[in-house]
């Protein structure tokens, strides 16, 4: 669809928060900002005022105090923001405690046990009694500010009471997929150390009801070898089925007995029910998300929880003009910071859609989903988008969907040709926000405006008050059109807290140690500057917007198969852990192959002993023990024997370089004198053929 269609849709200031929010700036200021592209120069020129401003703009319940920045403040500090404020995440996503509005629907993929499972709502009301109890029982148990609790669960309305009432006593909230085996799960809370693990006792996927609870002995039996100090466990069963407790280890308690246990004590609660909400400060730890582990085991990225809390407001509040009568849904499991993204909706007073289940296996089912809530604004990943497009189905033949008003993508680039797709075979009459940002700051760094246009291929805009530029490699900022890195020159409100452990939770060396490893991610590549991993073009600037954003795909290792992302870390570990006593495989190498221009497939090159060949057997066995060990996400697509793994003279393997090989890059790329063993002929060479697989 032509862009032109889509500026008279979102373009009349009238209509948009935002364009109130330039009006409130300018009077405030006396300024004469007129389009986007001024009020994002100056969001970025001014972040105190900026910032202040969206504070006031968007209700935030708390003590705002005058601190907001120290104005010469460098981004590579970390510096501290609103140092006087008193804030409380779940007070804010709380607010609403209407007897009437629905605050979460929860939907199920059926099953053959199951065929037609119903709705489960929950008003605000209802949401609030329950974070009520659930704050009482964890103050029952002792649970302190500072503390993690930890969810290994599915998407339902008690993970999301959960994460409140956790929030609600300034208690640390971690959370980690249903779908992640037992090993990836270890490698997360054995470094945070949860006082309580909530788990589920049973998941639905793809059609079929799998039951958790190996899973969660599983867990705490490698946790308790690693000597992490036994959690308590809680078992929910959000599913309508029969909760089969004969398998339960001694201590486990159900959910509804640790809610018993509030409603006995009453701790956190004034005499009429209201929380007692603690007031943190602003820098204070909200949750803690985990990285891919490309480098290493997962790092422990803790957010702070006024700046989840105002950046959220910006984005859904203020740039995508989210209303109470808006029915927010996004296809996400608890482990992906999707879904923390989704809970920000709860702040505007909006209803949550929370679904659990495949979303690939029937296509109709979430457009289904879509035409009988209502549902306005509909969240998923690029990968979806494309999968629906090479299936040839037609949203818009099969469903009415005239409640849509906003589809988000993100997980990869979205295509051009995708953008075609969903205003041709879904809707004409959306906007299509491909968004970006990442677990790193929980967050969006560019994504979605109600007061711009769209244009084919591009997220629409650099989001207001996130400084970010595409620079070249030595550092220079690059001129519109001109593809660099992502980076970020001025502090932001969301930038993480730190790696875990922060100061006052652990000793001096492992904050040390943390501190290192955080100022390595993010400041050591270019000085002076946030760097995000992300190859961009900033376009030139039409309508006002200050040029739009072409994601290019990511910069380091990582990888990203069907919008999954994970390091390869976690293949190794894997590889490492059932073969390295063996000797079945010397060593490997996993890089991402593009097989799209949203996808790529997972190549794991394995280096056998001598004489050995890699069999249907061997391959198989590989991938049993992945999919075992992490999940089916992780499986690789392609499994290659060769003859040696490249590694640099520190003893790096040489992962970037050869995923551009077997893109298409010339070896010549590389400096050979950074090489201990150069073997990227052979990479070469397989990269022809792995490409003539996808013409």
């Amino acid at each position: 669809m032509a862009a032109h269609k889509l500026e008279a849709l979102y373009l009349p200031p009238e209509s948009t928060s935002l364009s109130r929010f330039k009006d409130q700036v300018n009077a405030t200021h006396g300024l004469s900002l007129s389009n986007y592209h001024d009020l994002y120069r100056w969001s970025t020129e001014n972040i105190a005022e900026f910032w202040s401003d969206v504070w006031d703009f968007t209700n935030i319940i708390g003590q705002k105090g005058s601190h907001v920045i120290d104005q010469e403040a460098a981004i590579a500090h970390n510096p501290l923001w609103f140092k006087s404020a008193g804030i409380n995440f779940a007070e804010n996503m709380l607010s609403c405690r209407s007897t009437e509005k629905v605050a979460l629907i929860q939907a199920t993929e059926p099953t053959p046990l199951h065929p037609t499972p119903e709705f489960r709502r929950c008003t605000y009301a209802e949401l609030y009694e329950l974070v009520a109890e659930l704050v009482s029982s964890l103050l029952a148990n002792d649970i302190k500010p500072g503390d993690r609790i930890a969810a290994y669960s599915s998407n339902s309305i008690e993970t999301v009471a959960l994460c409140l009432a956790t929030t609600a006593i300034g208690a640390i909230w971690v959370s980690a997929a249903a779908d992640f085996a037992p090993a990836g799960v270890v490698e997360r809370f054995e470094q945070v150390q949860p006082r309580i693990i909530f788990a589920v006792s049973a998941v639905a996927y793809n059609g079929k009801l799998h039951d958790h609870i190996p899973k969660v002995k599983s867990l705490l039996a490698e946790l308790s070898a690693k000597s992490v100090p036994s959690p308590k466990v809680v078992i929910m069963n959000s599913l309508p089925y029969a909760q089969d407790k004969s398998a339960w280890q001694e201590g486990w308690i159900g959910y509804p007995d640790f809610i018993r246990q509030g409603k006995a004590e009453r701790r956190g609660l004034t005499v009429s029910g209201e929380i007692l909400w603690h007031r943190t400060s602003f820098n204070w730890p909200l949750w803690i998300l985990f990285s891919s582990g490309s480098t290493g085991r997962p790092k422990a990225i803790v957010h702070r929880a006024g700046g989840m809390l105002l950046q959220s407001k910006k984005e859904l509040a203020l740039c995508a003009d989210l209303q109470p009568s808006d029915i927010f849904f996004y296809y996400t499991t608890t482990g992906w910071m999707m879904w923390n993204f989704l809970l920000g909706g709860l702040a505007v007073g909006c209803t949550l859609v929370l679904y659990d289940g495949s979303p690939l296996r029937d296509p109709a089912l979430l457009w289904r989903l879509t035409d009988e809530l209502g549902i306005t604004i509909f969240g998923t990943s690029a990968k979806y988008i494309e999968h629906l497009a090479s299936k040839g189905y037609k949203p818009c033949e099969h469903h009415d969907l005239k409640t849509l008003r906003h589809i988000y993508s993100t997980g990869s680039p979205l295509s051009a040709a995708l953008f075609d797709y969903v205003y041709q075979d879904i809707s004409a009459n959306v906007l299509l926000g491909s968004i970006t940002g990442g677990t790193d700051i929980c967050s969006l760094f560019a994504g979605m405006c109600s007061a711009l246009p769209v244009y084919r291929g591009e997220i629409q805009c650099r989001l207001l008050g996130m400084a970010i530029e595409s620079y070249s490699e030595d550092g220079k900022c690059n001129p519109p059109d001109v593809a660099g890195e992502l980076v970020c020159l001025k502090p932001f409100p969301c930038m993480p807290a730190g790696f875990w452990p922060l100061e006052g939770f652990s000793d001096d060396k492992a904050v040390a140690a943390a501190k290192a490893r955080y100022h390595q991610a993010y400041f050591a590549q270019l000085e002076g500057v946030w760097y995000h991993g992300d190859h961009i073009v900033i376009t030139s600037s039409r309508q006002g917007n200050g040029g739009g954003v072409v994601m290019l795909g990511r910069s380091d290792g990582v990888l990203n198969p069907g919008g999954v992302r994970f390091g390869t870390a976690e293949l190794y570990d894997v590889i490492e852990a059932a073969f390295g006593t063996t000797g079945k495989i010397v060593d490997c190498l996993a890089v991402g192959q593009t097989i799209s221009d949203s996808d790529e497939r997972v190549v794991l090159f394995v280096k056998l002993p001598d004489g050995q060949v890699l069999d249907q057997t061997l391959e198989k066995t590989i991938k049993d023990e992945v999919r075992a060990r992490r999940s089916a996400r992780h499986v690789p697509g392609k499994i290659v024997q060769v003859g040696d793994i490249p590694y640099t003279v520190n003893g790096k393997k040489v992962e970037v370089i050869v995923r551009k090989i077997i893109n298409g890059a010339s070896p010549s790329i590389v400096n050979r004198a950074t090489l201990a063993n150069d073997c990227l002929e052979l990479y070469e060479q397989l990269g022809v053929q792995l490409r003539a697989e996808y013409p």
